[in-house]
């Protein structure tokens, strides 16, 4: 596929972006306890809410983050449409993320990767780290959406 991706600033309803994670390795990261719920939260409030495109108009890749503008980003969903994975639009979201919330020299990147995914994080020069701290009770019952 050698098509124009087009990477904006956009926020999604709930529904689009259920509809993209059926597309995505990301459909597997969430609970299944109050999801739809949770994802309209998520869609809502994220600080950084990229959105890429192909030319038809097809999400085809997504990041979420939270930040202050200052110091951190924490990019908590980053995935592309299987169909479109390889092409760079993973590397693309990153660097705009990190742009928009203030730029490397500024702005320290933290994110939960799961196992398949730590070599594409490798790759843009992120690093393992074993100093986070974690508070996690939450009800989580594992599936994944289709």
């Amino acid at each position: 596929m050698d098509e124009k991706i087009e990477i904006k600033d956009e926020r999604l309803t709930a529904e689009e972006y259920i509809d993209f994670l059926k597309r995505a390795d990301l459909g597997s990261q969430y609970p299944r306890e109050r999801f739809a719920e949770r994802i309209s939260r998520l869609v809502s409030h994220a600080s950084i809410s990229l959105v890429a495109r192909n030319g038809a108009g097809l999400i085809v890749g997504v990041l979420f983050g939270l930040t202050d503008f200052a110091y951190w980003l924490y990019v908590t969903d980053l995935g592309v449409d299987r169909a479109y994975a390889g092409q760079g639009i993973g590397t693309r979201l990153m660097r705009m993320a990190h742009a928009i919330a203030g730029g490397e020299k500024d702005i320290a990147v933290y994110l939960i990767a799961n196992d398949r995914a730590v070599p594409f994080y490798e790759r843009l020069g992120m690093q393992k780290a074993e100093d986070v701290m974690q508070y996690n009770h939450i009800e989580w019952t594992a599936f994944t959406v289709q």
